[in-house]
């Protein structure tokens, strides 16, 4: 068997992985990152359609899902959205802001996987591709790690799990970086599928699914959350930008409730003194907001049984809590992340670290932290890489 040392192994090359790569580097470091795949950043690749939404300059913890709301706090201090701004720029990315603080880049994500590779090579990181662990040992007397590829050995005295989650396994996902906690006695949070879309059955799904592909600004709620954007009907259910949002907060036998006309009344033309109250003028003031098949479908479905004010506020309410109750997701073949992971009660906040086995770090999605939509979870994986590669 070949055997290779460093002081560091990392297990992915993505973009937690890589980070983290890359500060260990810069502190003199010898790293060596296990990369199943036959190229890096795959997800990086695939993100922001194809131009990677690599940070969003309003990242506050309170974008962030975790068992432990206060545990990112202090990687997201130490490793900000400028910190990385300013490391696109020094590689000469031109970027743009698309929405709500989302940055993008003009040209693709290929040039952040290449900046990251090239910071890797600058750095001294070896980056082993297509090389799949089977195997992962730690000497109980010197504490090393060595983890088993085929005919290779590679050992060192910290470890750094940055595999990903679940979500897409088409790109290769797999759980491999939970079985790793679990060989070692890491508890971690059920996981589940987020920023997903939602599906729907029965009478739901027959009256809404054959409008697939519109879409209409709303207000999507599940419990106490809420986000205002872009909500899109599909064949099987709804997606869209709230959906997407909200479904991370969605569990089995909750309802999801929809705004269609947020802060504005939708049926004051009917108020109007001897304006007509009639289907015909009711569905012309919903087109007035609504795109047209989505305007009449609400009133085919929800058309008041009289005229009366009484039965015109509770349309008027409807239209701002209408209730679908989705029959479940479309799974990690779909989901953008994995919610759950690698408790947060096992690790350091400030490094990462495992509290019970010395040497040992989880990052990126395979810990309990899942950012909203929008850029959040890159930022999530730069500054965990970081927050570990400065400590190992």
């Amino acid at each position: 068997m070949n055997q290779s040392k460093f002081d560091v192994l990392i297990l992915g090359a993505g973009a937690a992985g890589l980070m983290a790569a890359i500060e260990a580097g810069r502190r003199g470091r010898r790293v060596a990152v296990l990369e199943r795949a036959e190229r890096p950043g795959k997800k990086i690749l695939i993100s922001g359609g194809g131009r990677c939404n690599f940070t969003n300059l309003y990242t506050r913890p309170d974008h962030f899902l975790s068992a432990n709301p206060h545990f990112a706090k202090s990687a997201l201090a130490r490793y900000t959205p400028a910190d990385f701004i300013r490391l696109v720029e020094r590689h000469g990315i031109a970027y743009h802001e698309k929405t709500l603080g989302q940055l993008f880049c003009d040209g693709s994500a290929q040039q952040v996987v290449d900046l990251l590779m090239r910071e890797c090579l600058d750095t001294g990181v070896r980056v082993f591709l297509a090389t799949a662990v089977g195997e992962v040992r730690r000497d109980d007397s010197s504490g090393a790690f060595t983890l088993v590829a085929g005919t290779d050995a590679f050992t060192a005295s910290a470890l750094v799990v940055a595999s990903g989650g679940l979500s897409i396994p088409k790109m290769g996902a797999t759980g491999f970086g939970y079985d790793v906690a679990q060989r070692f006695g890491i508890p971690h949070e059920p996981c589940r599928p987020a920023l997903v879309p939602l599906t729907l059955s029965g009478e739901a799904h027959t009256s809404f699914h054959d409008l697939a592909g519109i879409s209409a600004p709303v207000i999507a709620s599940c419990g106490k959350r809420s986000f205002r954007e872009k909500m899109l009907f599909t064949h099987r259910g709804l997606s869209g930008p709230a959906i997407l949002q909200i479904s991370s907060y969605w569990s089995r036998g909750d309802s999801i409730r929809i705004d269609w006309s947020p802060e504005k009344p939708v049926l004051t033309p009917l108020r109007e003194p001897n304006a007509r109250r009639d289907l015909l003028t009711l569905k012309t003031t919903l087109r007035a907001q609504l795109p047209v098949r989505l305007a009449d479908r609400l009133v085919d479905v929800a058309a008041p049984r009289s005229w009366t004010n009484h039965d015109l506020d509770e349309l008027e309410r409807r239209l701002h809590c209408w209730t679908f109750m989705p029959s479940g997701t479309e799974g990690y073949e779909k989901a953008e992340v994995t919610a759950g992971g690698v408790s947060t009660d096992a690790l350091s906040a400030q490094t990462m670290e495992c509290r019970s086995v010395r040497g040992l770090y989880f990052i990126g999605e395979v810990v309990d932290v899942t950012g909203h939509l929008g850029g959040f979870n890159f930022q999530w994986a730069w500054a965990s890489g970081a927050a570990a590669g400065r400590a190992v």
